[in-house]
């Protein structure tokens, strides 16, 4: 099973529900968002990578940056795109 990244380039991008008129930002199903980089892009990932112990220190590289009191909203991760991206593909390879 390869866990795919949605990489949105902007967070105003909207998905369309279906079988609504209303658009929504919230990722599928199965999927949570993140916000990356000195840019805050919005990636989608499966829930599934949360279980990976690389993907797990990540946040707790985010929790020290960032602390759990975040009143901007949205997940963010403290490293560059590229690091994300790499990580990502790494972890859907294992």
């Amino acid at each position: 099973m390869g866990m795919g990244i949605i990489k949105i380039t902007g967070a105003k991008q909207k998905q369309k529900k279906k079988g609504s008129s209303g658009a929504t930002d919230s990722p599928k199903k199965g999927h949570f968002a993140v916000y990356v980089g000195e840019m805050h892009k919005r990636y989608v990932i499966p829930l599934s990578t949360l279980n990976h112990p690389l993907f797990r220190d990540l946040l707790r590289w985010a929790e020290e940056e960032f602390g759990f009191d975040n009143s901007e909203g949205g997940l963010k991760i403290p490293c560059s795109e590229d690091y994300f991206e790499g990580l990502v593909s790494l972890i859907s390879s294992s």
